[in-house]
């Protein structure tokens, strides 16, 4: 509701500065060019959220997500201990940690929400500290394939939309490890 106040004050003040400086055709011929620029770019991200989303229902059928899967449970076990006693959740937290690092947040908000659920359950009335866990990683996933950042870059028109690997790599992995320093540091401040 904030953003909503903020940005109404911000499209209220730009009308008003441009009418009083005489600019209101440059404000209306900006605000033309802007809208035509959002949906060039939602265009080109939902072409992109199509393929990638393709390439994960592929990965699905083919077997390749299951085997990642089977892959990241044991790190995965070892992050959400309490979680794996419960098969739904496991598979929920995979499916979420497997989608995040292919990049595909939007396949990944499902299952999230389905662990989250799982998590909440374990401890009603408060947050685990699995569930904050899954949070930080949720936020801070290591991204194996950025294909969203990847899209909006190739919709901007980079020549290189993927050239950004090593930089995302490294600064996701990072951060994901950070957060999770942090959290497990509050765990034990906390008790």
């Amino acid at each position: 509701m904030l953003m909503s106040w903020i940005w109404l004050g911000m499209v209220s003040v730009s009308i008003l500065y441009g009418a009083a400086t005489g600019n209101l055709s440059a404000v209306s011929a900006a605000v033309t060019e802007g809208a035509g620029s959002a949906v060039t770019l939602c265009l080109g991200l939902a072409g992109a959220v199509c393929l990638w989303s393709a390439v994960m229902e592929l990965m699905a059928q083919s077997g390749l997500l299951a085997a990642l899967a089977r892959l990241l449970r044991p790190l995965l076990r070892h992050v959400y201990p309490r979680g794996f006693a419960d098969p739904d959740c496991a598979g929920a937290v995979t499916l979420n940690f497997t989608a995040n690092l292919l990049g595909l947040g939007n396949a990944a908000t499902p299952a999230g929400l389905k662990a989250a659920s799982h998590l909440a359950r374990q401890s009603p009335g408060a947050a685990s500290d699995e569930l904050c866990r899954l949070v930080v990683m949720n936020t801070a996933s290591v991204q194996l394939i950025p294909a969203t950042v990847a899209a909006v870059r190739a919709s901007l028109g980079s020549a290189a939309p993927f050239d950004i690997l090593p930089c995302v790599w490294i600064t996701s992995l990072c951060s994901v490890c950070g957060g999770l320093l942090v959290a497990r540091l509050l765990e034990r401040l906390h008790r």
